[in-house]
């Protein structure tokens, strides 16, 4: 069942959601999906197929912020296995950066999460920041897309 959190952050109100993708307006699906190409096909000039097949997991949850039907920011939330959950695909519209959307998101799906161990590849720029979400570095950097990355965990 999608759910969803009103918060009133400007002027008027955005919306966080988080579902299934059975559960998502395909619009809405659209939105989401232009956003992520939008910050990391555009924005970020990497040529990557992002409809990996992780999307269309049963247990896979996407979450969003939205204002007047415009998707602000996204995420998506996967189950790596029984114990391990993965946070992956934030992106946050240019014109929403610095409102803290992003930061919504990450801590509604640390609390979907809940006891699991919850793992992400962090864009290297954003280190510090995932690491004030409770995050820590956890191997070596790589490269992925040609961006460097640092695998992160979070803190117990």
């Amino acid at each position: 069942m999608p759910s969803i959190q009103h918060e009133r952050l400007a002027s008027p109100p955005v919306d966080v959601h988080d579902a299934t993708l059975a559960e998502i307006d395909p619009r809405t699906l659209y939105r989401i999906l232009a956003l992520r190409s939008a910050v990391f096909v555009v924005e970020q000039d990497c040529v990557y197929l992002d409809a990996d097949g992780r999307d269309l997991e049963p247990d896979a949850r996407q979450l969003w912020a939205e204002e007047d039907g415009e998707v602000l920011a996204t995420l998506r939330l996967l189950v790596d296995d029984a114990a391990t959950m993965r946070i992956g695909r934030v992106a946050t519209a240019r014109e929403a950066r610095g409102s803290g959307l992003a930061a919504r998101l990450m801590r509604r799906a640390l609390e979907l999460a809940g006891d699991r161990e919850v793992v992400l590849g962090a864009q290297a720029y954003l280190h510090d920041w995932y690491a004030g979400l409770g995050f820590a570095r956890d191997g070596a950097d790589y490269l992925e897309d040609g961006i460097p990355h640092v695998p992160m965990r979070r803190l117990r």
